[in-house]
Parts: structure tokens; C-alpha cells; sequence
């Protein structure tokens, strides 16, 4: 008989509550909460440093961001990201769950998934800017703390995704 090998994850709900306590150590520890889209920041910023910084010493983005940190890429939020990265890849590595490969529909192909896949990372990057944080930062931290902005933060990014899903569904299912 051939037995199907069922993939064991982690329960959501414990999943969920040990999020909540790395969130409210995150506060404990450092007086603040999670957040990655401050580390791509700090990248972006680090490496026009690096390649035109002429441009960096008469942009005021630049020279408002370099005045306030010293080092940008000693940010914390660099190391939590690589954090994230290197825990990620150890995680799948260990639950030989780790393929290097591009997951989507039988109805769309791996280029289309990569295109949509890249678009909607340049709009969450340029939109989490606006926002002044990405969903971790604005939204689960700042629902941590009950402020009233990560709440509506929540709500207007499920409210988006439910608005926008009938459309897109079919590159998924």
C-alpha cells in the first residue's frame, strides 16, 4: 500500500502564541516592537552610501537618515531580518522541507508567478514607506501595544487583500 507522508507543521495556535511572546520580548528587550522593512531600508540606504555618495550628501531622505544612524547597516533590524533568514533556511533544513523551486498554479506559469511575485513586492515595500512600517512593524506591533493605527493598519490590509482576491485568485488556485 502506498502510504501518504503527511507534512507535520507547527500548530497554528501555538505558532501564534509564541509570536505574541518573541513580539512582547521584542518590547521588553529592545523598547520597541518587530519590523523589516526598516532593514531593507537600511540596505538601500548603506548601499547608495557606498555607490553615489555624493547623491546620498545632498539628498535630504539620505541626509536626514544618515544623521540619525550612525552605521545603517549596525541597525537592529538588519540582524533580526538576517535572523529570520538563517532561521528560516535552518528550519526547512532540518524538516527536510527545504527546495529550491517556484510553488504556483497549474493554471500560470513560473514566470508569470516570479512577475506578479516581484509587483507586489515593490508595491508592499514602496506602500509599507508610506505607512512608516511593513505589516510586522505598523500593524502586529502596534496592535501589541493597542494603538489605535496598528488596528486600522490591520484592518485596511485584510480588507485589501479580501477586496482584491477575486481578481487574482486564479493565479493561485
Amino acid at each position: 500500500m502506498n502510504e501518504v507522508k503527511k507534512t507535520k507543521y507547527l500548530n497554528p495556535y501555538i505558532g501564534g502564541i509564541l509570536l505574541g511572546l518573541v513580539l512582547l520580548s521584542a518590547n521588553f528587550i529592545s523598547g520597541r516592537g518587530l519590523g523589516a522593512s526598516g532593514a531593507l531600508k537600511s540596505v538601500v540606504v548603506s548601499t547608495a552610501n557606498t555607490v553615489a555618495p555624493s547623491h546620498t550628501e545632498n539628498a535630504t531622505f539620505y541626509k536626514d537618515y544618515n544623521a540619525s544612524h550612525k552605521s545603517p547597516m549596525k541597525s537592529w533590524l538588519v540582524f533580526e531580518v538576517l535572523g529570520v533568514l538563517v532561521g528560516g533556511f535552518l528550519s526547512g533544513t532540518f524538516a527536510k522541507r527545504l527546495k529550491f523551486k517556484v510553488e504556483h498554479s497549474p493554471k500560470i506559469s513560473s514566470k508569470r508567478r516570479l512577475i506578479f511575485a516581484v509587483i507586489g513586492g515593490v508595491l508592499f515595500g514602496f506602500g509599507s514607506q508610506l505607512g512608516r512600517g511593513c505589516t510586522s512593524g505598523s500593524a502586529l506591533s502596534g496592535m501589541a501595544v493597542l494603538s489605535l493605527g496598528g488596528f486600522i493598519t490591520m484592518a485596511f490590509i485584510f480588507g485589501t487583500a479580501f477586496a482584491l482576491a477575486y481578481f487574482f485568485r486564479k493565479n493561485w488556485i
